[in-house]
């Protein structure tokens, strides 16, 4: 797809900026000084970096010819050729010195959550009624996998690939539910939506997201963060979730009780099913 009026992002800013507003000036000069490091960050983070708000990143990103800061972020990444493999990719030992990275990544998780954190959040969906997962995009899987991780633990759960469903659930919810939000870059709208639902019906929510000066993460009653940092990897690795993945696979470990699935029978389908594995 071609950028909008065929322009790169940097000469889109250029050809739109005399019409700009000041705070839209700032935004706009920060990704002209350094369009490295504002290829990396989300909305929140270029509104600090510039001393704006989210609500005007997004409005300067469709002054200047995008839908949003995503598409304006996506072609930046584009043009600024960060889709290409890195050198490091080619380098003899670099199999293991990516697992090694991934291992060091994964260390840093338990300390930025804590213990205390995480075994609220692990209390509050052992007492919940039900527990209403919401994830979108390519994020969703993961709805689905924690969904049915904690049904085999006895928890009962609604989820859906399509965020559409979280919503009707959550709007059809009981007091003692508990909604669990996963979204990486926490400022998915379908996501964001599904939060601010349960917020009027008296909801306590629980998310798993990368980042703190986010929507999600304002939302959240129990915050489990994969990472410390803003965004600026490349923008291409934030299709990978193994940090998400990580987390939800801590929440399940932490959740797991033996009594709590021997009372319940939640173990009764893999009983059913094992006839069918050798």
């Amino acid at each position: 797809m071609d950028s909008p009026y065929g322009k790169t992002v940097i000469q889109a800013i250029r050809a739109a900026y005399a019409g700009l507003s000041q705070a839209e000036k700032r935004i706009a000069d920060v990704i002209l000084k350094n369009p490295e490091a504002a290829v990396g960050a989300n909305v929140s983070a270029l509104a600090e970096l510039s001393g704006s708000s989210d609500a005007t990143v997004i409005r300067f990103c469709k002054h200047i010819g995008y839908s949003g800061h995503y598409q304006m972020r996506l072609y930046l990444s584009r043009d600024l050729g960060r889709t290409q493999a890195s050198a490091q990719a080619h380098q003899a030992d670099s199999v293991n010195a990516y697992f090694r990275q991934l291992g060091e990544e994964l260390s840093q998780i338990g300390p930025i959550i804590g213990q205390e954190r995480m075994e609220n959040c692990a209390q509050m969906l052992r007492a919940c009624g039900r527990v209403h997962i919401i994830a979108a995009g390519n994020t969703s899987p993961l709805a689905l996998y924690l969904g049915f991780r904690l049904e085999r633990l006895g928890i009962k759960s609604s989820y859906n690939l399509a965020a559409e469903y979280a919503l009707n659930h959550i709007n059809l919810s009981e007091p003692h539910d508990v909604v669990l939000a996963i979204s990486q870059s926490g400022a998915s709208r379908q996501v964001i939506q599904a939060l601010e639902l349960a917020k009027a019906r008296g909801l306590k929510i629980i998310a798993i997201t990368a980042y703190p000066r986010t929507p999600v993460a304002a939302l959240a009653d129990c915050l489990l963060l994969t990472s410390a940092d803003e965004p600026s990897a490349p923008l291409e690795k934030s299709y990978s979730h193994l940090r998400e993945m990580a987390v939800a696979d801590a929440v399940l470990h932490f959740v797991t009780n033996p009594a709590d699935i021997a009372a319940r029978e939640a173990d009764k389908p893999e009983l059913i099913l094992s006839e069918y594995k050798l």
